[in-house]
């Protein structure tokens, strides 16, 4: 798994408040609402819908069609379109299906090699997992168990971040066929860095919520609702393949 492991995605640093605030400003202009047409929370979980629709169809065909072009092309080409809308947003509505669609060549890459290394069965507890981890956190944000406050924000972005630079490391030691001790290892350190990498990536869920609802709030253009969808789906592929080397871990335990 080591050749999968260099591809390994950070969660979401692109809905930070500054990202949202500045909405309107393309390419270096004055920030500006929407006066007309804003985005909406409904638009933006639409939006959502269909990048995941987009994104299952091209899983599916990688997954009965494995290839390191898919892996390989998918990862590169999907981080390449995250960094592009990071800088230029107006251009999401146009390049956030693409996205989707490349990202789902990478995961059903993936998702072919742990079915071939642990049986299809992890895959079904893979994904049933991630989606229920998705609903909780939707009802944990509607039902204000856990208040996404400035402070909320800060620490869960700083972890994110912490862990994203420890992925860099990784993948930067692994050409000299090095990798950091108990990262995605067994054992019971190795389960509780899965498991605090998972729950980090699970409370990101809440940020995305969160920057639905303060996005439509501060009129923010059309664009933004898949700039915003976007970003709910990067989480998700994290969250899935953590949640996917999490069982591979616990199976080869067994």
């Amino acid at each position: 798994m080591a050749f999968f492991d260099r591809f390994t995605k950070s969660s979401n640093p692109l809905l930070k408040e500054e990202a949202i605030a500045k909405t309107n400003t393309l390419d270096g202009g004055v920030t500006q609402r929407a006066e007309t047409d804003p985005m909406t929370v409904s638009g933006a979980v639409n939006k959502s819908l269909i990048m995941g629709a987009l994104l299952l169809i091209t899983s599916l065909y990688s997954f009965a069609n494995p290839s390191p072009l898919f892996l390989w092309g998918g990862a590169i080409g999907g981080l390449v379109l995250v960094l592009v809308m990071s800088f230029k947003r107006h251009l999401s509505p146009t390049l956030a299906p693409i996205y989707a669609l490349l990202e789902g060549l990478f995961v059903g890459s993936v998702t072919a090699m742990y079915a071939a290394g642990f049986g299809a069965g992890i895959v079904f507890q893979a994904v049933l997992l991630t989606m229920a981890l998705l609903f909780m956190m939707l009802f944990v944000y509607k039902a204000g168990l856990i208040k996404v406050t400035q402070k909320f924000r800060t620490g869960i972005m700083m972890a994110t971040g912490g862990i994203f630079l420890v992925y860099l490391i990784n993948i930067g030691l692994s050409f000299f066929g090095i990798n950091m001790p108990f990262l995605h290892e067994g054992g019971m350190i190795g389960i509780g860095i899965s498991l605090f990498i998972i729950g980090i990536a699970t409370l990101n869920l809440l940020l995305d919520f969160d920057s639905f609802e303060r996005a439509a709030a501060m009129r923010a253009p059309k664009y933004m609702e898949w700039f915003c969808a976007m970003g709910l789906i990067v989480t998700l592929v994290w969250l899935y393949i953590e949640v996917l080397r999490l069982l591979a871990i616990l199976s080869s335990s067994d």
